[in-house]
């Protein structure tokens, strides 16, 4: 502080200003917090009974039930009721051919953009149930983040994967690096909503997917290389040097399986999991395909080595779903997140299209090098 020269009743005066006026600079901020309308549920399996928790305008509400698998009324949040299943098996990395799959990623929490995505295009009713038969829903990862509504599309999905069974069809959702990064606790693009549900639930935001919670349960068992027929769907691809890593995914689904919730540094530290987290090269980070790391003929032997037709990735965002590289990757991140616009991907006995948000069917966007984030 600087000194104080005048007459003695001057300089208390002086040196009083002075320190208040630095003491209101030196402030925090003062942020209100975060009101929650709704969201949940939240659904754990304690002591062989399913608890569910809702956030309804700013305060918890609970239900307990008798059974470990049962039906959960909606209340606030979600708009439709839970079918809780009991766990589910460790997905099936490995699929034959389908004769028509529909694919989506990088949803981050937009859930009515999804929504309106879906029932444009034929994949549910208006009232939000599977309506695509015996064929295939794919979701290439990144539900968590940035957007409003991720509990939301997390059980649009889990209910989507039930109905979709049942009628001889599949949905999919494969692993993106926000799913990992939310349950390794890296939370810098979570919505302040989630924050403020934690806050009131008395969990931390990855807590409320734990192992003992239905969608965390869930999230463990599911896959993030998922080969259908000569097609692979995974969220951000495979480089050169992960390419072990996608000649055996069966076992690379089980370590990132394993993965799941262990600290950060723990999993970038130790050497049987390193190369899961890569930044620049692990199969949920890799951006080679747009950003000129790999041509055309580097992408083709990756394909000749596993034996591939296409990659389907996501991760790295586009105006449309895009084509690169003759056809040998498809980019189907179309910017969802944005919350303005999406795209899906039509493959169709070998033929390929997009989706549009009004149900148009066109074809795929070509795609130019360097676009994307």
């Amino acid at each position: 502080m600087p000194t104080c020269r005048p007459s003695f009743r001057r300089m208390l005066l002086a040196c009083f200003v002075l320190f208040a006026s630095t003491s209101v600079l030196a402030a925090p901020p003062v942020t209100e917090p975060v009101h929650v309308d709704a969201d949940g549920p939240y659904v754990f399996r304690e002591d062989g009974h399913l608890h569910a928790r809702w956030i309804c305008d700013d305060a918890v509400q609970e239900q307990a039930l008798d059974d470990a698998q049962a039906t959960v009324a909606a209340r606030c949040g979600y708009p439709h009721p839970v079918a809780v299943a009991p766990p589910l098996p460790v997905a099936t990395a490995l699929l034959p051919p389908a004769a028509r799959i529909v694919a989506v990623s990088d949803i981050h929490g937009q859930y009515g953009l999804l929504v309106k995505l879906l029932r444009a295009n034929g994949v549910i009713d208006e009232q939000d149930r599977w309506t695509l038969g015996r064929d295939t829903l794919v979701i290439a990862g990144d539900v968590f983040d940035r957007g409003p509504q991720v509990t939301e599309v997390f059980w649009l999905l889990y209910g989507l994967q039930q109905q979709a069974a049942a009628a001889g069809g599949a949905v999919h959702f494969v692993l993106g690096n926000h799913e990992t990064m939310v349950l390794y606790d890296d939370l810098r693009y979570v919505n302040p909503k989630y924050l403020r549900s934690a806050q009131l639930l008395g969990r931390s935001y990855p807590q409320l997917y734990g192992a003992d919670s239905v969608i965390g349960q869930w999230l463990r068992t599911r896959p993030v290389l998922l080969r259908v027929g000569g097609t692979l769907f995974l969220h951000g691809g495979i480089s050169p040097e992960a390419l072990q890593l996608a000649l055996d995914p069966v076992a690379t689904n089980a370590a990132y399986q394993a993965s799941l919730g262990r600290p950060k540094a723990e999993v970038k530290a130790d050497p049987a999991t390193a190369p899961l987290y890569d930044g620049k090269t692990s199969p949920i980070w890799y951006r080679g395909y747009f950003d000129g790391r790999l041509d055309t003929a580097g992408v083709q032997n990756l394909l000749d080595q596993l034996g591939l037709e296409r990659i389907v990735v996501g991760h790295t965002s586009m105006p449309h779903v895009s084509t690169f590289h003759g056809g040998r990757v498809i980019a189907i991140d179309s910017s969802i997140k944005n919350g303005e616009n999406g795209e899906l991907l039509f493959i169709e006995n070998g033929k390929l299209s997009r989706g549009l948000l009004d149900g148009s069917r066109v074809a795929l966007a070509e795609g130019t090098l360097d676009a994307g984030d």
